[in-house]
């Protein structure tokens, strides 16, 4: 295996439509092995080592496409490229320039992370490729002007490099042909000691935000951006994932599903979560360009992964980086608007380290 690391691409099933899927096998000089597919343009695994130098997979997902394609909450995005609009929209409505636009509505009465059928259910064409970083995939696709109500016709390139350093690195771009509003992240589910090994309760987790963005009974923003202080949401300093949910099972939401505001003026990449998981000594650090980052324990996770193992509730951590939810109807949140003179741009970095 080169320097530039190793790539291994194989056909992997077909849609429910009879489209042929493919999954890439990505692996540093280091041995970390990353496994990406065209379908979503979608996480599905990551082999990292622990303290004793043993790999196990990190994320949580499937064996099989036709998992991926099934809807929440058997498949609760695992992996997946959320597009256009990460999140919820309230009500599944915005105005832009003057015009009022109607998304698909797939939460109740709200939108969420893109629609009936997001990103997370299309194919991407693929380019694999070796850089002085490591190896690499990137995914494009264009979403056609009306797709689940959003305007214009969008490019969007989704790339994902596996550094030497142990990076995983995923790059957007996108632009469009008429004013719209765009939010991308991906929603892999981490347990660092395992998927399918228990919950992450043992997981301690340090949030680089002092505020975060409280929420009505749909999960909606009420627009009031508050401090994390003397909240169950301060992450200000690590905290034992396990002891946080015992003091919120008995709350509506039995955890978190909450957007933290990051403690950054502008766009530059900058460390946004720490996450250890003691017994493995397996450590993440996420760093990105984005004002925020949704943090959700898996609350009601319920469903059959790889192998068959059962991913019960709290078995993964999403810890997605993005704008803030329902941006598009509230004017002191970050803009989520992209115009045809402009080009989107967002990066999120996972480094990964080992603790003894």
């Amino acid at each position: 295996m080169s320097s530039l690391g190793y790539i291994e691409k194989n056909q992997w099933g077909y849609t429910v439509e009879g489209t042929p899927v493919t999954l890439f096998t990505l692996r540093n000089e280091k041995g970390v092995t990353l496994q990406v597919t065209n379908f979503g343009a979608t996480l599905v695994s990551l082999y990292l080592p622990d303290k004793k130098g043993e790999l196990e997979d990190i994320i949580l997902g499937f064996d099989t496409v036709s998992d991926y394609e099934k809807p929440n909450p058997h498949n609760p995005f695992f992996g997946a490229t959320i597009g256009r609009h990460a999140n919820r929209i309230k009500n599944g409505q915005f105005s832009l320039e003057g015009k009022n636009y109607t998304l698909a509505q797939n939460d109740n009465s709200n939108h969420l992370h893109g629609g009936i059928k997001g990103f997370q259910k299309q194919i991407f064409q693929a380019t694999a490729f070796t850089t002085v970083e490591g190896p690499s995939v990137r995914f494009k696709r264009l979403s056609h002007d009306g797709e689940e109500g959003y305007p214009g016709n969008l490019r969007v390139s989704v790339t994902y490099t596996l550094t030497n350093d142990n990076e995983l690195k995923i790059s957007y771009t996108a632009t469009t042909d008429k004013t719209t509003i765009i939010n991308l992240t991906n929603h892999s589910y981490f347990n660092l000691a395992g998927e399918g090994k228990g919950n992450i309760f043992d997981h301690q987790l340090e949030l680089f935000a002092n505020h975060y963005t409280p929420v009505d009974e749909t999960l909606i923003p009420t627009g009031e951006i508050k401090s994390v202080k003397d909240t169950p949401f301060d992450f200000t300093v690590p905290k034992i994932l396990g002891e946080v949910l015992k003091d919120l099972k008995d709350s509506p939401l039995e955890g978190i599903d909450h957007n933290f505001v990051l403690n950054k003026e502008n766009s530059k990449i900058s460390l946004a979560a720490r996450m250890v998981e003691p017994t493995s000594g397996r450590v993440m650090k996420i760093y990105t360009t984005e004002p925020g980052i949704q943090v959700y324990t898996g609350n009601f996770v319920d469903t059959y992964g790889k192998e068959g193992k059962h991913y019960g509730k709290y078995s993964g951590i999403a810890l997605e980086t993005q704008h803030f939810p329902n941006s598009p109807n509230q004017k002191n949140f970050p803009s989520t608007t992209l115009r045809s003179s402009e080009v989107y741009s967002s990066t999120t970095i996972y480094k990964f380290s080992i603790v003894n």
